[in-house]
């Protein structure tokens, strides 16, 4: 049972019921952490500001989905797994792929330098290493870049610390963090 209960857009105040119809026609429904987050609207508008912010940088769908992948991968989000694993689908990742981004890895060079960093950015609670930002701009990211994996990785953060502490009831097919990554 969640810790956290979901909020309806019918029972929500306004501006969160404006957000959560907004999410909807955007999705096609609205997915469980989207109604938790619902709790507060602050914290949903904030973390639907920022994803859209992240929507329109440099990063293509894919590698973002990528970085969202390892993040959970490292921080054993089963939900952030199953839900990024649909989306990585639909952004043109095989299942092979996916499985290797749970546990921050890839068969692309480039992408594996953005996983490795985004892996290390969680590891060491963003105190990377001279040599780990060294690492990344070697993979051909950009300062710009480099920074959209930071903000890519901070927000998907956000979302397994939601899910974590609510106990978010999973509504995707479910892919288990740990066994993903480990695979």
């Amino acid at each position: 049972m969640q810790r956290i209960q979901r909020i309806d857009a019918a029972q929500a105040p306004a501006k969160t019921a404006a957000l959560l119809d907004a999410v909807k026609k955007q999705m096609g429904g609205v997915p469980n952490i989207i109604a938790t987050m619902a709790q507060s609207s602050a914290a949903l508008g904030g973390y639907l500001g920022f994803a859209g912010a992240l929507a329109g940088g440099t990063l293509p769908t894919a590698m973002r989905e990528q970085v969202a992948l390892a993040v959970a991968g490292a921080n054993d989000c089963d939900y952030c797994a199953s839900a990024h694993t649909v989306l990585g689908s639909k952004a043109g990742l095989a299942s092979d792929e996916i499985s290797r981004n749970l546990g921050g890895r890839s068969t692309d060079a480039k992408v594996q330098g953005a996983l490795r960093f985004a892996s290390r950015i969680v590891a060491t609670r963003g105190k990377v290493s001279d040599e780990d930002l060294a690492q990344v701009r070697r993979a051909g990211f950009s300062d710009e870049q480099v920074v959209e994996i930071v903000a890519n990785t901070v927000l998907n953060i956000f979302t397994n610390y939601i899910n974590h502490i609510a106990e978010t009831e999973i509504d995707f097919p479910v892919v288990k963090a740990a066994s993903a990554a480990a695979a």
